[in-house]
C-alpha cells in the first residue's frame, strides 16, 4: 500500500489568514446552508452568445431557485471570462441581455471571474504551502508520448490521464503549470475526520478501500470516480498564467455561497475533482444536478466549437419552450412569466428530491 505524507489540516477559506480568500458577502458559506437557504448560479463563458444548449442549462438553475421552497433563495450570474483570450468582445452583455429577454434576471448584480483573480492566487498558495500543489514542466505533447509508452490511449474526446512525471521534481524541466496531488487528498482525509475542518457531507464521501469519491447527482443518481487514476494531477494554473476552470469555479462557489450547482451533463465528469478541491481548501460541497444535454444532428452535444447558431430571443417563449421540452416540461403558450411560474411548479415536483 502506497504511503501517503499527512500535510497539517489546512484553515477554511475565510478563515482570516493572511493568505485566505474571502468568503463573500461576509459570511463563510456554511453560513448560508445551515440558514437554510438556497443560492444557485448559472455560470456561461463568454466565448460567443448563448445557444439553445446553453438556454437549457440557464432555465433549469433559475427554475431550480424558484422552487427550492426557500424564502432568501438567491439565483446569480457569474461570467467566467478567466481565458481571455477565448472570450469575445461584448459576448457577456450579449449573454445577459438574452437572459432577461427569456425573463431570467439574477437576483444580484453580476460577477466576472476576470476581476477576482486575487481570490484564486490565496487558495493556490494555500495548496502550495501544505504541500498539495507542485510546479509542472511537461507539455500536452510529453504527455501523451509518456502515456503512449505506457500503452496508454485516450477515449475519443477523452483527457489525458496525467502519469505524475513531475511530482517528485522538474528533473531539469521548465516549470509550466501547477497541479494538484490527487494522490494525497482522499487518504488524508479519510484517516483525519473528525480533525479536519469540514464537516462530512452527505452528498459526497470517499471510499476508504480504493480512494474513489462517491458523489450523489440529482438527476444522474449516485457516481463515482478514483481522481488519480481517471485524472491524474490536474491543472490549476497553466503555463499562460491563467488559472485553470477547476480551482476558479470551486473559489467563486464558495465566496458566492453557492449551495447547489444545476448544469449540463457535459460537466458531470468535472464534479470530482471539484470536491476533490472543496475538500483540500476545507470548502463545502454543494447539492449537484447536471441536465440534459442538446444534441446535434450528428448526436454530438451542441456547443458553440461545433457551430451552433446564436439563441433568438425575438421570440422568447418559443426558445424557453423548447428549452423545457429538454428538461420534461410541458409546453405553455402564455406569456414568459406565466410559463416561467407553471414550469417552477413542475420542477419542484421533477427535480426537487433529496438523495
Amino acid at each position: 500500500m502506497p504511503h501517503h505524507p499527512t500535510p497539517p489540516v489546512p484553515p477554511r477559506i475565510g478563515s482570516g489568514g493572511p493568505d485566505s480568500p474571502r468568503i463573500e458577502p461576509g459570511a463563510p458559506a456554511s453560513t448560508h446552508r445551515s440558514a437554510g437557504r438556497y443560492v444557485g448560479r448559472f455560470a456561461p463563458s463568454p466565448t460567443g452568445p448563448l445557444h439553445a444548449g446553453s438556454l437549457v442549462a440557464a432555465l433549469a438553475s433559475w427554475l431550480d431557485a424558484r422552487a427550492s421552497g426557500h424564502s432568501g433563495n438567491r439565483w446569480l450570474v457569474r461570467i467566467e471570462d478567466l481565458d481571455l483570450p477565448r472570450c469575445v468582445p461584448g459576448a457577456d452583455h450579449t449573454i445577459l441581455g438574452q437572459l432577461a429577454a427569456c425573463g431570467l434576471v439574477p437576483d444580484e448584480p453580476p460577477v466576472w471571474q476576470s476581476t477576482r483573480t486575487p481570490l484564486y492566487e490565496r487558495a493556490l498558495q494555500q495548496l502550495i504551502d501544505h504541500g498539495w500543489a507542485y510546479r509542472c514542466g511537461c507539455s500536452r505533447k510529453a504527455i501523451a508520448a509518456a502515456l503512449a509508452a505506457r500503452g496508454e490511449t485516450p477515449a475519443r474526446h477523452g483527457e489525458l490521464a496525467y502519469p505524475g512525471t513531475c511530482r517528485d521534481g522538474l528533473h531539469g524541466r521548465a516549470a509550466r503549470a501547477w497541479r494538484l496531488r490527487t494522490d494525497v487528498i482522499p487518504p488524508f482525509f479519510e484517516q483525519n475526520w473528525p480533525s479536519a475542518p469540514v464537516k462530512r457531507s452527505k452528498f459526497a464521501t470517499f471510499s476508504g478501500s480504493n480512494d474513489a469519491l462517491r458523489w450523489h447527482d440529482r438527476r444522474l443518481g449516485a457516481q463515482q470516480q478514483n481522481v488519480a487514476l481517471t485524472v491524474g494531477d490536474f491543472v490549476l494554473q497553466r503555463a499562460d498564467g491563467y488559472f485553470a476552470y477547476q480551482l476558479a469555479v470551486v473559489v467563486d462557489d464558495a465566496a458566492q455561497g453557492v449551495t447547489d450547482v444545476v448544469r449540463g451533463e457535459d460537466l458531470a465528469d468535472n464534479t470530482p475533482r471539484q470536491i476533490l478541491l472543496q475538500r483540500a481548501l476545507a470548502l463545502p460541497t454543494p447539492r449537484y444536478l447536471h441536465t440534459p444535454l442538446v444534441r446535434g444532428a450528428n448526436g454530438e452535444k451542441l456547443s458553440k466549437q461545433n457551430g451552433a447558431q446564436a439563441l433568438d430571443t425575438s421570440d422568447p417563449l418559443r426558445a424557453l419552450n423548447q428549452a423545457a421540452a429538454v428538461l420534461g416540461l410541458t409546453p405553455a403558450t402564455a406569456t414568459v412569466p406565466a410559463a416561467l411560474a407553471t414550469w417552477v411548479a413542475q420542477w419542484h415536483a421533477l427535480y426537487n428530491r433529496e438523495p
